[in-house]
């Protein structure tokens, strides 16, 4: 007689105690973890793009990736520390790339909450950024962004001897969490890594499910503004604002791509 033997059900997540603050290495595996996940949900660009994760203490120290490992090759160890300027402030046989960490930086420095900075070029975000109208609330995802996207309009390539720019990145974001940069791509900022992967994961989708509807062809049907005004309300935002999908998400890399924490 064949005797069916109960798994051991999954232990719920324990959030963590509010003002907890991350040690350097909790940061290394939650970066190297949205570097896979990014990868995992076809939202990279190559070697380009960054994301970027502020390190406690004093003085300004971020985590960045080498320049030109994929998404999918970084782990937690890769990553590199990087000053305000984006120069590398330990040893790496890898080159890092100050002028893509421009933008990150202004933000890392200047917008509240930009614990973590996340920056991408994909196909549907591309595409809205060369939107006038900007992310439409289509749908019950599109409505938590309402009064929470910024935008700001294309200078060129982002680079260092540009201050002016930095400062108006800063302005344009203000409290929000998310960017919209015109004909160039998304940004997302968070007080976790896995706050500014929760607002790009679904910005992202936010952008793909816009561009289905528009290539349709049928006629765009848009909520009342007050209806899309109580929805965006009905979203709540708390210390913990992605917290529960991204232990999901960690689980899944521990199953299928462990070596992100090596």
């Amino acid at each position: 007689m064949n005797i069916m033997t109960k798994k051991p059900s999954l232990p719920p997540p324990v959030p963590p105690a509010i003002g907890h603050v991350a040690t350097e290495q909790e940061l290394r595996e939650d970066l190297a973890a949205a570097y896979r996940l990014i990868a995992h949900f076809g939202m990279t660009d190559l070697v380009y793009t960054h994301l970027s994760v502020r390190i406690p203490g004093e003085g300004h120290r971020f985590l960045v990736n080498p320049y030109g490992m994929l998404f999918d090759e970084i782990t937690a160890s890769s990553l590199v520390e990087v000053d305000a300027d984006g120069e590398p402030m330990q040893d790496t046989a890898w080159p890092v790339n100050p002028a893509g960490f421009v933008i990150h930086s202004a933000l890392h420095r200047g917008a509240p909450n930009a614990a973590c900075v996340m920056h991408t070029h994909t196909l549907a975000g591309m595409a809205v950024a060369a939107q006038t109208g900007g992310i439409l609330p289509l749908n019950q995802i599109s409505t938590e962004f309402h009064g929470r996207v910024a935008y700001h309009d294309y200078e060129g390539i982002a680079a260092d001897d540009n201050l002016a720019e930095r400062e108006r990145l800063v302005a344009h974001m203000g409290d929000k969490p998310c960017m919209v940069l015109r004909n160039h791509g998304l940004l997302t900022a968070g007080r976790t890594v896995a706050e500014a992967f929760y607002w790009m994961y679904y910005l992202e989708m936010a952008c793909r499910i816009q561009l289905a509807a528009q290539s349709s062809g049928a006629p765009l049907l848009l909520p009342p503004t007050q209806v899309v005004e109580r929805t965006s309300k009905q979203y709540k935002s708390s210390h913990n604002k992605g917290w529960l999908p991204w232990q999901a998400l960690r689980r899944k890399l521990d199953r299928e791509q462990p070596d992100y924490k090596d």
